[in-house]
């Protein structure tokens, strides 16, 4: 998937644009739910060397939390890390170039439905 591609798949999907929130950065680009502004994806370029690969290739990396149920059932072969400059008990990077567009789409699912606003439970609900 490319990065545009990418772009225009939050946009189409969840109808949000990505913001650049960091100074003098306008490739790091975070993907935040309208309603409670948390990111969901937060997309960078970084050298394939940090994902232990023997490349200095720079690629789209995009981060992703997932519910904890999801960890360890993707690896390096899918295209998936632990997370890259982020709390690797939540969060996942999956490199653009080499995760199938079909796996992204799943986990840019997850990651959205993982960080959107939880709804509270009337009182009357919670009665046994």
């Amino acid at each position: 998937m490319t990065r545009q591609a990418f772009f225009d798949d939050c946009l189409d999907t969840y109808g949000v644009s990505a913001d650049y929130p960091f100074d003098e950065d306008f490739e790091t680009a975070v993907f935040r739910h309208t309603d409670n502004r948390k990111w969901f994806a937060i997309m960078m370029r970084v050298s394939r060397r940090k994902f232990g690969l023997d490349s200095d290739e720079i690629v789209d990396v995009v981060n992703l939390k997932l519910p904890i149920e999801m960890f360890g059932s993707f690896d390096a072969s899918d295209g998936v890390y632990p997370a890259y400059h982020m709390n690797k008990l939540h969060w996942i990077s999956v490199l653009l170039p080499d995760a199938q567009e079909d796996l992204i789409d799943l986990l840019v699912n997850a990651s959205y439905e993982a960080t959107k606003t939880k709804k509270k439970r009337k009182t009357e609900d919670l009665v046994l």
